[in-house]
């Protein structure tokens, strides 16, 4: 539902990449997805000629749209969309060996799991979130989210129930159907991740663009700007840095009659850079105002100006709430690629331990400002660290985030179940 095709500058690549990969090999593929493009909040041209002439057919599915990500609108326009697809699979009866579809939207998961089961063929789910786990992050009240919240549990129970397969972005999402049946299902783990051939074009393309003073450490968090995402404790953690910078010149310059400024130069001055774009950015951009904290919010990127800015950076934050239910969120890939060590905020058990067992980066607590600034400054003044630690970011970037070999696992499930 929210694939970027053609020239979009925005969505998740994930599907596309999964359809370029089994159309070459030898696979019939068709793409289908939504007429209203999710991260544009507009509806398609779907008559421009970069939606033709592709390794895969791409159907368009009606749907009215939305204006805001967390709404009644969002609801109601999946819905339509889960009844339109519903209608597109009767009109096709027998024309699919295999459905395979990202869960969620729930419901319109429930329809290809429905469909592909009354046809007797096989169903895959693509977990990339829990919902209704994810949703109770926003609007956790005893009984009422209970009500609200059942559609998309009694939705998700029958996928996972349905299914013939599952692929999860996470060993934690894979498992999840395990829940809601007896019966086992062959299940794998494919990280979201990225194409670093792509990564690393894109980087090298526009590094010039990316100006960068010399001994500025930079901090950087690239992803939504919203409910789960904890940019604000990143914030008041850049302004603790930058008051303790500034009290410690004022003592060394009153002690040794020094100025100022040169005493602070001493520590390397440290600014975060925020690429991305959500429902919290001004309130945010407020906070660093009001905290005079050194973040400069740059706004949404495109693909390669983004990897530039990750290159050009020290360290990566991957920011989370506590209460966040995401597992390994898809920057996850672009952060390890980047080859710069990872401060991890999220509280996932599973991404927890990776980040200790393969070393690349280290684990903060969630929401707690003094902490995430205590290991700012460590990994500022250790250039060695963030040396080892990248090098290990991107050696695991390459083993296992990289598409075009960590995305042979589906094609062998779904050779297997066909």
């Amino acid at each position: 539902m929210g694939v970027k095709l053609g020239d979009e500058t925005r969505g998740y690549t994930r599907f596309r990449f999964l359809a370029e990969l089994l159309a070459r090999e030898g696979f019939s593929v068709d793409l289908i997805t939504s007429t209203f493009q999710h991260w544009e909040k507009a509806q398609r041209d779907c008559s421009k000629a970069c939606y033709q002439g592709l390794p895969y057919r791409i159907v368009f599915i009606e749907e009215p749209g939305y204006t805001r990500n967390l709404d009644l609108g969002r609801i109601r326009s999946h819905r339509v969309a889960a009844k339109n697809l519903r209608e597109h699979f009767a009109r096709n009866a027998g024309a699919y060996d295999l459905v395979y579809a990202e869960i969620p939207p729930n419901d319109v998961a429930r329809v290809c799991a429905e469909t592909a089961d009354a046809q007797g063929i096989p169903f895959v789910a693509d977990i990339n979130d829990l919902w209704p786990e994810a949703m109770r992050m926003v609007v956790d009240i005893p009984v009422v989210s209970d009500v609200a919240f059942y559609p998309f549990a009694r939705d998700a129970k029958r996928v996972y129930q349905l299914l013939a397969g599952a692929v999860g972005t996470s060993d934690e999402y894979a498992a999840r159907p395990a829940a809601d049946r007896e019966r086992p299902y062959p299940h794998v783990t494919v990280y979201v991740g990225n194409d670093l051939a792509a990564f690393d074009a894109g980087a090298r393309e526009h590094a010039r663009e990316v100006e960068k003073p010399a001994g500025e450490i930079w901090v950087t968090y690239a992803g939504t700007l919203g409910a789960s995402y904890d940019v604000a404790t990143l914030v008041r953690a850049a302004a603790l840095l930058e008051q303790e910078q500034l009290a410690k010149a004022v003592d060394q310059a009153g002690d040794t009659g020094c100025d100022r400024r040169a005493a602070a130069s001493a520590a390397p001055p440290v600014r975060v850079k925020v690429l991305g774009d959500g429902p919290d950015r001004e309130k945010l951009e407020a906070l660093a105002r009001e905290l005079n904290a050194p973040a400069d919010f740059l706004g949404y990127q495109d693909y390669g100006h983004m990897a530039a800015y990750l290159c050009a950076s020290d360290i990566t934050v991957n920011s989370l709430v506590r209460s966040a239910a995401q597992s390994i969120v898809t920057k996850i890939g672009d952060y390890l690629a980047s080859g710069k060590p990872m401060i991890n905020t999220g509280s996932s058990p599973e991404f927890r331990g990776k980040v200790t067992a393969d070393g690349f980066g280290v684990n903060v607590q969630a929401e707690d400002p003094r902490a995430l600034a205590d290991e700012i400054a460590t990994l500022a003044g250790h250039a060695s660290l963030r040396k080892i630690m990248g090098a290990k970011a991107r050696a695991v970037a390459e083993r296992e985030f990289d598409q075009p070999r960590s995305y042979c696992e589906i094609v062998d499930l779904l050779r297997t179940l066909l």
